[in-house]
């Protein structure tokens, strides 16, 4: 059964090197309404995280795009009231309760061998799914890793964090993504509050004394997250403020029904968590162009908008597998965001011209 969820998985993970060889894409970028935008994806490896803002553009109609790299942080703490604490999922983190642990000093090698044997990602372990955060990003009210911040402080648990893969930097064959490259390693963590804010304290597994490091990291309404990064102890400025950002590129950790938590390519999620909505539109016949075209502000079903689902567009926008790469042609969307406009998105390319990954473009329009 592993063999066979295994080579199944080859079509849209890519945690290691794929053997899938790219196709030509069959969807040509046509005389089609809106501006066409490339994210700044970075080409095979997916280096860098897009975060895209639609009303926010050029003399030339371009959108903002703020770009980091996929490795520049760890953790994101919330900024709304409630106090959940989410992980990297870019770069497949993971992270479980260390059971019977209080003191995060008492911690040793021995208290963790164990579980770091399942706390992974993309190990084709179905129980797997427990040690990530929730895949529909509906952080303020739903599952995360770390559990939601106790005001009580001895409620809040020791956790063994697996710190995901750095950017894999080899060569990757054309038509191909590799995922991740070298593990980052392991840390212990606790996370107590402190007024309105997070007290984090950290540090690697055998740590005692004054290698444990602490820090406080502030809540700031005008954004979603405050990220931080655990290497350097700081923070980090990652997405855009809340509600300057619509859309975002990147690797992503999903989960498939049989083999648990995996890795995605060419992933885009919506700002949901800032309540942008999304909707997909499918096209049972006749030219998708024709229909993205001629698709106006009177046609939006608002019904129809997700909100509390980041992955609405997610990898629906393409197909891979052993037969090649391609762009859906039958698809476009539509996203609603915070302020309440409407646009209309189709996807007209996943590769460059010799056929790498990691160099989409879409077109988009406001209604």
């Amino acid at each position: 059964m592993k063999k066979i969820l295994f080579y199944l998985m080859l079509g849209v993970s890519f945690v290691s090197q794929s053997c899938i060889n790219d196709n030509e894409d069959p969807v040509p970028v046509v005389p089609s309404e809106g501006v066409s935008v490339k994210p700044d994806v970075r080409g095979s490896a997916q280096p860098n995280q897009v975060w895209i803002d639609f009303s926010d553009v050029d003399q030339e109609g371009q959108p903002r795009q703020t770009v980091n790299s996929r490795t520049d942080w760890d953790l994101a703490f919330y900024s709304g009231t409630e106090f959940k604490v989410v992980l990297n999922t870019s770069i497949m983190m993971a992270a479980a309760k260390i059971p019977n642990v209080a003191d995060i000093a008492s911690v040793k090698e021995s208290d963790v061998s164990s579980l770091k044997e399942v706390v992974q990602v993309a190990n084709f372990d179905t129980e797997n799914t427990i040690y990530i955060d929730d895949v529909k990003g509906n952080y303020p009210s739903s599952q995360t890793a770390i559990a939601e911040i106790d005001a009580d402080p001895a409620k809040n648990a020791v956790y063994l964090v697996n710190l995901g893969k750095e950017i894999y930097k080899g060569s990757i064959a054309v038509g191909s993504t590799i995922a991740g490259g070298d593990e980052r390693g392991w840390m212990k963590i606790q996370v107590t509050r402190q007024a309105n804010d997070y007290k984090v304290r950290y540090g690697d597994i055998n740590a005692v004394g004054s290698a444990i490091k602490e820090v406080i990291i502030k809540k700031n309404n005008a954004y979603n997250f405050t990220f931080f990064n655990s290497k350097t102890g700081k923070e980090v400025a990652v997405q855009p403020e809340k509600n300057k950002w619509d859309i975002s590129f990147s690797v992503f950790t999903n989960i498939v029904q049989g083999a648990g938590s995996y890795v995605n390519s060419d992933f885009v999620t919506i700002n949901n968590v800032a309540k942008v909505g999304a909707y997909e539109v499918k096209i049972a016949s006749g030219s998708a162009v024709d229909a993205y075209n001629k698709f106006k502000k009177a046609d939006v079903d608002d019904s129809k908008l997700v909100y509390n689902e980041q992955r609405v567009i997610g990898g629906n926008w393409r197909e891979v597998g052993p037969s090649g790469s391609k762009v859906k042609g039958d698809v476009f969307y539509i996203i609603k965001d915070a302020s309440g406009s409407y646009f209309k998105l189709r996807f007209v390319q996943l590769t460059d011209d010799k056929g790498e990954r990691g160099h989409p473009m879409f077109q988009y329009k406001a209604l």
